[in-house]
């Protein structure tokens, strides 16, 4: 039984626990993180959901993601399902998610990391993922239009590609 803390439209946690698939209250909502790991080649990890998982089973997704369960942080919940999914450890303690969207029912936090990671040492959860790969922008796109890839907007793929290794959302630096 997975346990998620529940928080309040200005993201402060209200003191009330959900059980996951229970139906969230007006106004109540819940975090989940996505991790998008890059090569220096600037090609992103991305992992085949297994056969069996409920919910886009057999596509692929992006490197890892998944709800914070109660007490985690953001960053406690990306370091966590990484390690999880794929076996990877990185520590997350002084990172800030590069984008937070916001769905109905909570906070979409995404961190972009630029990671040389040798496929062959990672550690795939059999419950989760069946398989690796690394793909360019291009690539993740044509899966998405062949119904392969979860069907994410294609404007927010070039997004996590476009701000793979800076913050913000201008081009260049602001003086100030």
């Amino acid at each position: 039984m997975e346990l998620w803390d529940v928080y309040d439209r200005n993201r402060s946690k209200t003191n009330r626990i959900c059980v996951r698939g229970e139906e969230l209250q007006h106004g109540e909502y819940h975090l989940v993180v996505h991790v998008c790991i890059f090569n220096s080649g600037g090609d992103m990890l991305i992992q085949q959901r297994q056969a069996f998982k409920e919910g886009w089973p057999n596509m692929w997704d992006l490197t890892v993601g998944g709800s914070a369960i109660a007490g985690d942080t953001s960053q406690t919940a990306a370091q966590r399902e990484l390690l999880e999914e794929i076996g990877l450890d990185l520590e997350f303690q002084h990172m800030r998610p590069h984008l937070t969207i916001n769905f109905e029912k909570g906070f979409d936090d995404i961190y972009l990391i630029e990671e040389d990671v040798q496929i062959h040492t990672l550690i795939l959860q059999q419950e989760e993922v069946q398989n690796v790969k690394w793909a360019s922008k291009e690539e993740i796109l044509t899966m998405i239009k062949n119904e392969e890839f979860i069907p994410y907007y294609e404007s927010l793929i070039h997004l996590l590609f476009d701000c793979r290794n800076k913050r913000g959302t201008t081009q260049g630096q602001l003086s100030i």
